[in-house]
């Protein structure tokens, strides 16, 4: 129908063309004097430009019905396509259906037929998970790498019901199992690629103990899961630590004493966190230097008096051998008096005597005070970095909370460093300083005693 609508249009159109091509001939006559048309000419004109066009318009049916059959023909063929396409749908499903209730039948088969192997196949495949992950972390692979391969294929593969393991794929479980259980056990050497300081690599020798630590150059090494690769850690352990693991490389054989990490390394990441002795000094901060340096400052004296009272006293003991006085020594000195006042009264030359020691008593005690200020005031320095710090850390908590816990940290760490340093500075101070305290005392009494001596011979002459 439309096809017919399309070609009545069509057939409208021509005519309505040639009419106006008539229309525009006869204004065209009109306009032109000259030139006169008949009208029976015209018609037969008319008539004969009518039957071509009807011959025209004829051969354009025949060619639109022949177009429209074959048109019909495919919707046709496209429809019994159609048809048999949801005859094998419906076909499908059906078979889809059957094969679903089979499937479920052949599976509570499967299920009643494997009875306790189904129990057996869980274990397995939960061990093969679990030991495909602790291969990956472990530090035997390093030696060994690709064992969790087999365990991650088994494990996918019993996750599936179709698929069962086979009794070689039981048997490689067990290898594998047993073989970390025996290299756990072992101190074994190979060598392999280590990422060393800098990010270089470098081929070297490699000591594995056990399942535990990795150790290369009398450095402790780190393996990374997850590019299988070896890298010295960055901030080694303390001396005493790494000594330990520069002589377990270098023996050959016996019994080495090693520092090990039962851990894994997680120990180890712990110590090499730890600040050292250096760093805590430097959390003191300013007050913790002052310290330090009082404390140097004490040291540097009682150094001084210890050998200044150590030649005195070798001094003093020769010249109690020695019956001539020497200015040399402070009793050289004292005893002189008594060769200055030779006919002095005894109670005279006791008080010249007196007097001689009292002006050798600074000589001896000299800044033996000052190291007891320094013993007093070191606690007190470091009860000052202890207020300080503290006010650091109320400080942070104002600001930030105490969500966390490093922000406060610092403001800690200094205010426990400066107290022991100053106890550190204070405490063998106080020993030096009764130390040199005794000594000089000592040595005083030895001037008194003499002094003593030389008024009772006085006396006793005067007798």
């Amino acid at each position: 129908m439309q096809q017919n609508k399309r070609l009545k249009m069509k057939l409208f159109t021509q005519i309505t063309k040639v009419a106006l091509f008539a229309t525009s001939i006869s204004f065209a006559g009109v306009s032109t004097a000259a030139e006169t048309m008949d009208l029976d000419s015209l018609l037969k004109a008319l008539e004969s430009g009518k039957s071509a066009q009807s011959e025209q318009n004829k051969q354009r049916e025949q060619e639109f019905a022949s177009r429209q059959s074959e048109q019909v023909q495919m919707l046709k063929n496209t429809q019994a396509k159609r048809n048999q396409m949801l005859v094998e749908s419906e076909r499908l499903e059906t078979q889809f259906e059957e094969n679903e209730v089979k499937l479920a039948n052949l599976t509570d088969t499967l299920s009643k037929r494997m009875g306790s192997l189904k129990e057996l196949f869980g274990v397995l495949q939960q061990v093969a998970g679990d030991s495909s992950n602790k291969f990956a972390t472990s530090v035997v692979s390093a030696q060994l790498p690709g064992r969790s391969d087999f365990m991650d294929e088994l494990a996918q593969k019993m996750g599936s019901t179709s698929k069962l393991a086979s009794i070689e794929d039981i048997e490689k479980v067990w290898f594998e199992l047993q073989r970390e259980m025996t290299e756990q056990g072992k101190v074994s050497r190979f060598n392999t690629t280590v990422i060393i300081e800098g990010g270089n690599k470098a081929e070297q020798e490699v000591v594995r103990v056990g399942a535990f630590n990795l150790i290369s150059e009398g450095q402790y090494l780190e393996y990374s899961p997850g590019t299988n690769s070896l890298s010295a850690l960055t901030r080694q352990p303390v001396s005493r630590y790494t000594s330990t693991a520069a002589d377990l490389q270098n023996a050959k054989s016996g019994v080495v004493p090693f520092a090990l990490d039962p851990t894994g390394g997680s120990i180890l990441g712990l110590l090499v966190q730890a600040p050292d002795t250096s760093e805590q000094v430097h959390q003191g901060g300013a007050v913790g230097y002052v310290i330090l340096g009082v404390g140097l400052l004490a040291l540097l004296i009682a150094i001084e008096r210890f050998i200044s009272l150590l030649l005195v006293g070798g001094k003093i003991r020769r010249q109690l051998k020695d019956s001539v006085a020497r200015d040399d020594n402070p009793l050289g000195r004292v005893m002189k008096v008594k060769d200055d006042y030779p006919n002095v009264a005894y109670d005279t030359l006791e008080l010249k005597l007196s007097e001689a020691i009292l002006r050798e008593m600074p000589k001896i005690t000299r800044n033996l005070t000052l190291i007891k200020i320094i013993s007093v005031v070191a606690p007190l320095l470091g009860l000052l970095g202890t207020v300080t710090g503290m006010i650091n850390t109320f400080q942070a908590i104002t600001l930030f909370g105490t969500g966390d816990p490093k922000l406060m940290a610092g403001g800690i760490s200094q205010a426990l460093v400066t107290t022991v340093l100053g106890l550190v500075v204070a405490i063998p101070t106080v020993f030096i300083y009764t130390l040199l305290n005794t000594r000089s005392k000592g040595l005083l009494l030895i001037l008194q005693e003499q002094s003593a001596g030389i008024i009772a011979q006085r006396s006793e002459k005067g007798e």
